[in-house]
C-alpha cells in the first residue's frame, strides 16, 4: 500500500503547470515558492510513511500547497487591527505615527539624503543637526541627543558620568521595564554601582543627603510608570533632587519613561509628568521615549543642560546606539506636529485615541454592531474601559465601547486571530469583545466580514 501511494505522489514539475498554481507564483520570491511545493509534498510523503492515510487524491496535495504558498507569500511582520482596548500595545508595535510621518519616512528612504552632509558647507555633517535644536524648542532644554530607545539613553548616560561611580535611587523606583529588563540590570552593564535609599514606599530628601559620599556621581530618579504606589508614601520631588545635586556638585538625573509632551490633566486624564517640567524643576538630565505618549517612533531622548549633551556626543558607546535616518525622519514630522498643541492632538494618532470623546467610540461600535446585524452575527454592544498601555499611566483607563460576539470565546479568539486580516480581540466574562477604541474606521468592514466569515464557518461544522 505504502508503495502505491509513494507512486502517486506528484512531482514538482507536474505541480509547476498547474494554473493555479502558476497564479500564486505571481506572489511570491522563487526560493519560497518552490521550498513550499516540496514542504506540501513531503508533508504526505511523512503522512503515507506514518500511514496516517489509506488513499492519496491529488487535489488535497494541491489544496495543501496553496495553503503553504498563501502563509509563505506574507511578510513576518505584518499588520493587525488592535481591538484589544489597549491604546498603546507593547505587543502590537506600540504607538502608530502619523500618515504625515510615514510619507517623510518613505521619501527619505528612498533616496538619497543629507542624513550627515551639511548641505550649506558642502562637508561631513551630524545627523543630530537635523532634530536637536527642535527638540530643545519643543521641550525647553539646552541641548539633545538620540538614541536608539530609553533603556539606552540611560545605558549611555550612566556610562558617561557614572561609570566606576555611584548612583544613588530610592528604593521604591528600581523598576522592571518588560521582558525581565530591569533598571539595576542596565545600571550594572553601564559600569555604575547601585546606591539604594530609602523603602519602597518612603523616600526622603535626607535619604539622598546621607548617601553622598566621594564616590557619589549621579543621583537618580525614575518616573515609575508602569505601575503605582498608593497609601502611606512619599516620594522626592524633582526640586529636592536638583536642590541636592546642586549643593553637593552631583549631577542629576530622571529617567522619565514615556515621554509626555502634553498636559493630560487638561482633558481629564490623569495627569502624567511632562519632559516641560522636569526640565523646569531643575534636573541636569532626563531621558525618555520616542514613540509612548509622545506617539513618535521608537527612540530614546536625552535633554538636558548643553555641557552634559555635548559630552555624551563624544561617548564612543553612541556610535552602537545610534538612531537611522528612518527614525530621525519619523521623529521630526512628529516633534513638529508639538509646535501647536492642538495639532499634535488632531494628527498624532496616539494621542488622538486617548483624548477621544467616547461619543465617537460607541458610534463606531453602533456601526460595527448594525453591519454584524446585517451578516446575521448575533452580538451585542458592550461599554469597555480602555487602557493606555505600554507602561504608561498604571490604572487610568478611558471610556470605550465594543461589540460582544456569541460563541465560544477561545475559539472566536482563535479564529479572528489567524484569519486575515489577523484581528486581535479580547476576552471578558467569557465574551469574546472587539474594542473599537483602537479600530480606525476604515477597518470596521474588514472586522465585520472577518466576523462573517468566521460565524459561517462555525455554522459549517456544526
Amino acid at each position: 500500500m505504502k508503495k502505491k501511494l509513494f507512486k502517486q505522489l506528484p512531482k514538482v514539475d507536474e505541480i509547476l503547470k498547474i494554473p493555479e498554481i502558476i497564479e500564486l507564483s505571481k506572489n511570491i520570491d522563487y526560493f519560497n515558492f518552490t521550498e513550499g511545493i516540496r514542504e506540501g509534498i513531503d508533508y504526505y510523503r511523512q503522512e503515507i510513511a506514518k500511514e496516517s492515510i489509506t488513499e492519496l487524491h491529488i487535489k488535497d496535495v494541491v489544496e495543501n500547497i496553496k495553503i503553504i504558498l498563501k502563509k509563505r507569500s506574507l511578510m513576518n511582520l505584518r499588520n493587525v487591527i488592535n481591538a484589544t482596548g489597549t491604546l498603546v500595545h507593547t505587543n502590537l508595535g506600540r504607538s502608530l505615527i502619523s500618515e504625515k510621518a510615514a510619507k517623510n519616512v518613505f521619501d527619505v528612504i528612498t533616496s538619497y539624503n543629507n542624513l550627515e552632509y551639511n548641505l550649506q558647507e558642502g562637508n561631513r555633517g551630524s545627523r543630530y543637526d537635523h532634530i536637536e535644536k527642535l527638540v530643545c524648542t519643543v521641550t525647553g532644554a539646552e541641548g539633545a541627543i538620540l538614541t536608539n530607545n530609553n533603556a539606552a539613553a540611560v545605558m549611555l548616560a550612566l556610562n558617561e558620568f557614572a561609570k566606576d561611580g555611584e548612583a544613588v535611587v530610592s528604593r521604591g523606583e528600581l523598576v522592571e521595564i518588560g521582558g525581565s529588563f530591569r533598571v539595576p540590570d542596565i545600571m550594572k552593564i553601564s559600569g555604575t554601582k547601585l546606591i539604594e535609599v530609602g523603602t519602597t514606599n518612603r523616600t526622603h530628601p535626607k535619604d539622598y543627603r546621607e548617601a553622598i559620599t566621594e564616590n557619589t556621581s549621579v543621583l537618580l530618579k525614575i518616573h515609575t510608570s508602569n505601575y503605582k504606589i498608593v497609601g502611606f508614601t512619599k516620594e522626592v520631588t524633582n526640586s529636592e533632587l536638583a536642590e541636592i545635586g546642586r549643593e553637593n556638585n552631583v549631577l542629576t538625573m530622571e529617567d522619565l519613561g514615556s515621554g509626555v509632551l502634553v498636559n493630560f490633566g487638561k482633558y481629564g486624564i490623569k495627569k502624567e509628568p511632562t519632559v516641560q517640567e522636569s526640565i523646569a524643576s531643575g534636573i541636569d538630565l532626563i531621558t525618555f521615549s520616542g514613540d509612548k505618549l509622545l506617539g513618535g517612533p521608537q527612540a530614546g531622548i536625552i535633554v538636558g543642560k548643553k555641557k552634559y549633551i555635548d559630552r555624551l556626543k563624544k561617548n564612543q558607546l553612541l556610535r552602537a546606539l545610534r538612531v537611522s535616518k528612518m527614525t530621525l525622519a519619523a521623529l521630526e514630522s512628529t516633534l513638529r506636529y508639538y509646535l501647536d498643541e492642538r495639532e499634535a492632538i488632531e494628527e498624532i494618532p496616539t494621542l488622538k485615541m486617548i483624548l477621544e470623546d467616547s461619543v465617537k467610540v460607541k458610534e463606531r461600535a453602533a456601526k460595527l454592531f448594525e453591519i454584524l446585524q446585517k451578516n446575521d452575527v448575533k452580538c451585542s454592544i458592550v461599554e469597555t474601559e480602555a487602557t493606555i498601555g505600554g507602561g504608561s499611566m498604571p490604572g487610568e483607563t478611558v471610556k470605550s465601547c465594543g461589540v460582544g460576539i456569541e460563541g465560544s470565546p477561545l475559539e472566536l479568539e482563535r479564529e479572528f486571530r489567524l484569519g486575515t486580516p489577523h484581528i486581535i480581540g479580547i476576552i471578558r466574562n467569557n465574551l469574546f469583545i472587539l474594542d473599537v477604541k483602537a479600530v480606525k474606521n476604515d477597518e470596521l468592514y474588514l472586522v465585520a466580514k472577518k466576523a462573517a466569515e468566521i460565524i459561517k464557518k462555525q455554522i459549517i461544522k456544526i
